[in-house]
């Protein structure tokens, strides 16, 4: 076994910290007849990574080989500007006002132009500012599923990308200008907004949408309907537009309409079979720097980490990322192949429902407050994660990194101190205050998870002394259940870091109605804090505002964090070069292009 090791990049608050960097990856030839194969812990199932169901690592993965976008991070972690693809540039500060443009010769992989209307149906989406006002989707959402029901009204524009009027693109709320080439749209932000680089993400195919909302063939005049739609706030057009934007991209295995996989990225996907594997193929439209070399690259999907180590041994995959367990450790170590180990960004919480839970019970922050206290965080750590990492420690706090600027500061202040231990009495004290006996927690979590599964017993185990009654609502399908009103009570899982943006956490994951505010979490104080935040460009005012807002959430008993996750990349050296792992997601994905075969024939 050859060993590597990366460490997660200590995170930072500061707009400074964004490097930007104009280089162009080196042009490549693909090798002829080359395919390998990496296995992944979670089927694929659905190609929009920016609606409240498929917003999953998952899904992340397949896309960003897929779709292409103005900028991405490598594995320092630096921000890198893809010009390829397009431009942007800074018209004005004040007003904040960015124009981006596609560059010459992009196309989707159906031959079609990506341009204007791809951003403007992008815009549309993820600042929502052409939504029926007040309408709320929750009820219209499958408890089993996590999607939207055939109930949902068919007369309401809603986009479900959780923006906020506050904060990103939820400030652009007049239409962006479309020049008259159709290359470029011009936004115009209501209020400054530090991380203004990182909000127009990869658009989706526009045509696309059209087509299949609007029931329209050409592909032009499908484009041509997106403009007069979104232009003309026609509400009519435009529900069927975001209806299909919602929903129209789900599905568990490759779809008879093809359209629905088109790809502006150096991949595209030419095979799905329902939770067994993607199949990318090298995209023959992309013509932009970042060339693949393999010609064919199949994710393949392996929930058990042991599963995944003796697929890498038989030599059914070439790398392997899977969650790291002690178990897995001791496997890889008998294998030649290199492992590349350290902390990823990710870190494992409990997040528990605040307006919707499938009890009701944590609508009272007295039963929330005792349910943290019997939470045995020092013992999962102790057991679970020090056998990888003999320095592991739990993290205290919800929105910084450990070894961060701000976070012992923030630790010291925020109130996390109160659950470093746990205190059976204390809880059962607060369920007397309460009035209630014996309440009932369910906890949604990955049922193919041996680590995750571990966890939820310690946390059973020690809940039970106090009179709870924790019951497994695991499920395979966790991720697309993570949103759904009642359809469990308190929620375990890790959040990955996608960037260093100072706004990439707390404002949708705390805002009322955030994308990643999954647990109806709602506070007044919170929304004016981040949207503060997005408008503060001074990093130490921004270090301040995070601890208030770390605050905050221990008060309201929001849920607790518990660890920062140890990291396991291993691969067949033999069959495989340039793996070189980030930090930020797409963590092993991020350099998809670069990978290359050592034989044309690996596999």
């Amino acid at each position: 076994m050859r060993i590597r090791r990366f460490a997660a990049a200590a995170a930072t608050v500061a707009a400074g910290a964004l490097v930007l960097s104009g280089c162009a990856a080196p042009q490549s030839e693909i090798v002829e007849g080359s395919s390998l194969s990496v296995a992944w812990n979670q089927p694929f199932y659905s190609y929009n990574g920016n609606t409240s169901f498929g917003n999953a690592t998952a899904n992340n993965n397949i896309t960003y080989a897929t779709l292409g976008g103005f900028n991405y991070y490598n594995d320092v972690p630096e921000l890198v500007k893809d010009t390829s693809f397009g431009t942007y540039e800074l018209v004005s500060e004040d007003p904040l006002v960015v124009k981006y443009t596609i560059a010459d010769g992009v196309k989707w992989s159906d031959g079609t132009a990506v341009d204007a209307a791809d951003l403007l149906l992008q815009w549309a989406a993820l600042s929502r500012a052409l939504d029926t006002p007040d309408f709320d989707a929750s009820e219209f959402t499958d408890p089993d599923t996590g999607e939207f029901t055939d109930d949902f009204p068919t007369d309401v524009v809603y986009f479900d990308s959780g923006a906020d009027p506050s904060v990103g693109l939820g400030l652009v709320s007049t239409t962006p200008e479309v020049s008259d080439d159709k290359k470029s749209i011009t936004m115009t932000y209501d209020e400054p907004f530090v991380d203004w680089e990182l909000q127009l993400t990869s658009p989706l195919p526009a045509h696309v949408v059209a087509k299949n909302a609007l029931g329209i063939e050409d592909n032009q005049e499908a484009k041509d309907a997106i403009y007069d739609a979104i232009e003309n706030d026609d509400a009519e057009a435009l529900a069927a537009i975001s209806s299909f934007w919602n929903s129209g991209f789900n599905f568990t295995e490759m779809p008879d309409n093809t359209d629905l996989v088109l790809a502006s990225g150096p991949y595209m996907i030419t095979d799905f079979v329902a939770d067994q594997y993607v199949t990318l193929t090298a995209n023959p439209e992309y013509t932009g720097d970042n060339l693949p070399k393999v010609e064919e690259i199949t994710v393949r999907f392996i929930t058990d980490p042991l599963a995944a180590v003796q697929a890498l041994q038989n030599g059914e995959v070439q790398l392997i990322s899977p969650q790291a367990t002690a178990d897995v450790a001791e496997a890889l170590a008998a294998l030649d192949v290199t492992v590349i180990g350290g902390y990823e960004g990710t870190y494992e919480h409990i997040d528990l429902q605040f307006d919707q839970s499938k009890s009701g019970h944590f609508n009272n922050p007295l039963i929330r407050e005792a349910f943290m206290k019997v939470i045995p965080r020092q013992e999962i750590v102790d057991k679970l994660i020090k056998p990888l990492q003999e320095d592991a420690e739990v993290r205290n706090s919800q929105v910084f990194l450990p070894g961060a600027e701000g976070y012992d500061e923030s630790v010291a202040e925020n109130g996390s101190e109160a659950y470093a231990e746990v205190d059976i009495e204390g809880a059962k004290a607060l369920l007397a205050e309460a009035g209630v006996t014996n309440p009932e927690v369910c906890m949604l979590f990955s049922s193919t998870n041996p680590r995750r599964a571990n966890e939820f017993l310690l946390i059973q185990q020690s809940a039970a002394q106090a009179g709870f009654n924790v019951t497994d609502c695991s499920s395979p399908d966790w991720g697309g259940l993570l949103g759904t009103p009642g359809a469990y009570d308190a929620s375990l899982f890790g959040w990955q870091s996608t960037s260093l943006g100072v706004t990439n956490g707390p404002p949708p994951t705390y805002t009322t109605g955030g994308i990643n505010n999954l647990n109806f979490y709602s506070n007044p104080e919170m929304d004016e804090l981040t949207a503060a935040l997005g408008k503060e460009f001074d990093p130490d005012a921004q270090i301040e505002i995070m601890k208030q807002i770390d605050k905050i959430l221990w008060d309201d008993f929001y849920g607790v964090t518990i660890f920062q996750f140890p990291a396991v990349t291993a691969y067949d050296q033999n069959a495989i070069t340039n793996i070189s792992p980030s930090t930020l997601a797409p963590t092993i994905f991020w350099n998809i292009w670069d990978w290359e075969p050592v034989s044309a024939d690996a596999e």
